[in-house]
């Protein structure tokens, strides 16, 4: 017999086991380079969580980075429209009589040059000035409208606009627009 046969006659290969009673066998220690092996799947393992959670935390600041860039956006975009549509526009008057002719001194609308000259301020925007021959000139401002002096003026309307910084075609600013603040220092509109 060789040392491969056993005496059973069935040929066994080195290093195997044929039976094992559970509970019964003690395991063997483990060999140094299986000792070395999972200390290094052990440190592996630990590594690659490590990572993984790095990597969720910096997924999770950059949500929040990004979430709050968008939020910055939204508010820019939002403030940014809200000066849109609140921004006062600018806005010429055109000094007018009451048929609509461009009056030929501009100073007919001027209500300091109106009660200084014995007129007054009547409703809807009209400023009677007394006439040299007799009578009452009306008077009032077409806000937006173009013509010259004689003519009649072209396009605008009558109604004053709220939100607006109405200017004459002399430079003097008649109301300050925002807010419903006057140039006349009233507020909530004239």
């Amino acid at each position: 017999m060789t040392d491969d046969m056993p005496p059973g006659g069935e040929p066994r290969s080195r290093g195997s086991m044929r039976h094992q009673e559970p509970g019964s066998t003690t395991p063997r220690q483990p060999t140094v380079a299986e000792q070395r092996a999972r200390r290094k799947a052990l440190a592996e393992e630990r590594d690659r969580e490590i990572a993984q959670q790095e990597a969720e935390r910096k997924a999770e600041t950059r949500r929040k980075v990004l979430i709050g860039s968008g939020v910055t956006v939204g508010l820019v975009g939002l403030v940014a429209g809200w000066y849109l549509v609140v921004a006062p526009e600018e806005v010429t008057a055109v000094c007018t009589n009451a048929e609509g002719i461009v009056a030929q001194n501009p100073e007919h609308c001027d209500e300091e040059y109106v009660r200084s000259h014995g007129g007054y301020i009547g409703p809807g925007g009209f400023l009677f000035l007394p006439l040299p021959g007799g009578g009452m000139g009306q008077y009032r401002y077409n806000y937006g409208g173009t013509g010259a002096p004689g003519t009649r003026v072209s396009g605008g309307t009558f109604t004053r606009p709220s939100n607006a910084t109405i200017t004459t075609k002399t430079g003097k600013t008649i109301q300050r627009g925002g807010f419903g603040i006057s140039g006349s220092g009233k507020s909530g509109g004239s």
